[in-house]
């Protein structure tokens, strides 16, 4: 685990299955129709319950880069924010994944909770490289972080060593920028 903090934030890194995350809301790699299907999304369906998936048909459809809220089932967490990030080739995928990470912050700030968990949104069956998405929703964050948030703990629950590494070495770089140092 990683720990840092920006303003009176904790943004954490961290190795684990984002289901199990004791924070006030996690974060879907949604699709635009909302459809629960395989991977984290199967994840969550399966063990926060069917009550997930029903309030997602409800809300309907969303573009790529917008997020929406659920409540969280029987999950740890009390809701889900569900963010559709870009697949590779569509086009403007940077701009994309930017949108859905400051777009997923907005919304659990708006709902005044104070703790988010993200995976690495569109690096799965969406295809978008490690690096960049670790580079992508670091920088976001950040910069999200030092303005007026609520936000007390921002963690990136991430699938594996090889992401929490490129993350890692990412976030290491972040925060070499923000000191100061090189560019």
């Amino acid at each position: 685990m990683l720990e840092t903090k920006i303003n009176n934030t904790f943004l954490i890194l961290a190795v684990g299955d984002i289901t199990e995350m004791d924070t006030d809301v996690i974060v879907n790699p949604a699709n635009s129709m909302l459809i629960l299907g395989g991977g984290v999304a199967g994840t969550i369906k399966r063990k926060g319950g069917p009550q997930i998936q029903a309030e997602c048909i409800k809300i309907g459809k969303i573009k790529v880069g917008e997020a929406a809220i659920t409540t969280g089932g029987t999950l740890k967490a009390k809701y889900v924010v569900h963010s559709v990030g870009p697949r590779v080739g569509e086009g403007q995928e940077n701009e994309k994944l930017h949108n859905a990470t400051i777009n997923s912050l907005k919304l659990a700030d708006s709902k005044g909770l104070s703790s988010i968990a993200f995976p690495a949104i569109s690096t799965g069956i969406f295809g978008f490289p490690i690096d960049k998405c670790s580079h992508i929703m670091l920088r976001t964050t950040i910069d999200y972080l030092k303005g007026k948030t609520k936000l007390e703990k921002v963690v990136f629950c991430l699938y594996g060593t090889d992401s929490y590494v490129a993350f890692a070495k990412q976030l290491k770089k972040e925060l070499e920028i923000e000191s100061g140092g090189v560019k």
